[in-house]
């Protein structure tokens, strides 16, 4: 079974409680505070799977929650840090909002590198920290923050630099098999290929491309017609198009009307891909009767889009080579592979989604208070201007300045947010 498409949730440890501890020894009679702090929660970490091609490996477990950290101990014993979490998906995933449908991550940028989807909340400080000369006897400690939590949507979009397209039977798979290494079920029936097959072609040393065979495109796909539709995204990538026809119309199909369709589909499915370089791959040359086939108004009707044409038999190997030359060179002149900017602001993650919020008056100071705040104050370095501007722009995204301001918070009362206290300026 192929799944490209999964929804699963992940939650990064809650970091551990800092230890209300005192030194206690023989012969000191008054030790003071040595309470040891919490660990850090375990991450949330995606990493790229070399070997996989399909999200299948989440069918059944969706659910991924990382350990949190130990508590802190007596004589500066600090708690351990939690083991973070990794998650293994295939090369061109995409991590989106579920929501939003904004891309959080494309796990082809930076070659692959390790993403951090949710930070493992931070440990607590001991009560050693909060001894001062005017408090000697500090019996209290910071408790940890609490791990990032949320869902995502995964999407894979498979990276290939070639895509092969066209009609049902046409020999998109006949022709991956011939041109690489890669070993796809053919046969002479519609929809034999359920699901796209990459496969690396050699263009002679350590050089070659990555080409997909894309199946199920027919008049429709864009509206979930035949299979196309759950597999267009996988086009997406392509830097070129391998748009294969049967030259020989054995089935007594038009490969102009055909070529229109297919082309038809990819622009309503994406205007900006239906603009990428094509070359049309007439396959089937081995059972071409001219006298049956107006090869001339073919070659006509490709003359007048612009488009390069090969003559190529999947099944003797004609012209094959000279195709794989074609692509190559083409190549060499095309942009790299599309690699989806990040569409997500962090910010967006405490904002929306019913968060609760409780503000509470006492004499010229308001109190706000919510878990989701907490985990976010426990998140912010108050001391970096950056992160407290980031701060600042989550509560006017998030509606607290509307909110304060409809309970009579006015320029100069004073804001406290878990012991972040600030004066309201409007």
């Amino acid at each position: 079974m192929f799944i490209d498409s999964i929804k699963i949730y992940v939650k990064a440890g809650d970091g551990g409680n800092g230890a209300v501890s005192f030194r206690r020894e023989k012969y000191v009679a008054a030790g003071g505070p040595d309470g040891g702090d919490g660990g850090n929660g375990g991450n949330i970490i995606f990493r790229v799977d070399p070997g996989s091609n399909t999200l299948l490996a989440f069918r059944y477990k969706r659910k991924f929650v990382a350990m949190n950290g130990e508590n802190g101990k007596g004589s500066k014993f600090h708690g351990k840090t939690a083991e973070d979490i990794y998650i293994m998906v295939p090369p061109g995933t995409l991590i989106r909002d579920p929501e939003t449908h904004k891309i959080i991550h494309d796990m082809s940028q930076n070659d692959g590198a390790d993403f951090v989807c949710c930070k493992g909340g931070r440990g607590g400080w001991g009560n050693r920290h909060f001894a001062t000369p005017t408090r000697q006897v500090p019996m209290f400690a910071k408790s940890g923050t609490k791990g990032q939590e949320r869902e995502v949507l995964l999407e894979l979009k498979m990276l290939a630099d070639v895509g092969l397209i066209g009609m049902p039977s046409v020999g998109k798979s006949s022709l991956l098999s011939v041109i690489s290494s890669a070993k796809p079920k053919i046969a002479d029936y519609h929809f034999t290929t359920l699901s796209p097959n990459l496969g690396v072609v050699s263009t002679g040393g350590e050089t070659g491309f990555v080409a997909a065979d894309i199946p199920g495109l027919i008049e429709g796909a864009a509206d979930g017609a035949g299979l196309g539709h759950a597999f267009l995204r996988h086009v997406d990538r392509c830097r070129l198009l391998l748009h294969v026809v049967d030259i020989s119309c054995f089935e007594g199909r038009d490969p102009i009307e055909d070529v229109k369709a297919i082309n038809y589909e990819l622009e309503r499915y994406s205007p900006e891909l239906a603009t990428r370089p094509q070359i049309i791959v007439a396959n089937k040359v081995d059972s071409l009767d001219e006298s049956v086939v107006d090869v001339q108004a073919f070659e006509d009707f490709v003359d007048e889009n612009g488009w390069e044409m090969i003559y190529v038999s999947a099944y003797t190997g004609e012209n094959t080579e000279e195709l794989v030359e074609r692509v190559a060179e083409r190549l060499k002149l095309l942009p790299p592979m599309i690699v989806y900017d990040s569409e997500y602001d962090d910010s967006d993650a405490y904002v929306g989604g019913g968060k609760d919020t409780t503000i509470r008056r006492e004499g010229a100071k308001f109190i706000v208070e919510g878990e989701w705040l907490f985990n976010l104050v426990g998140q912010v370095n108050f001391e970096n201007y950056e992160s407290l501007e980031f701060f600042q722009k989550v509560l006017k995204k998030s509606g607290v300045f509307e909110e304060l301001e409809a309970n009579g918070c006015r320029d100069g009362d004073t804001v406290e947010i878990y012991d972040f206290e600030f004066d309201y300026v409007k």
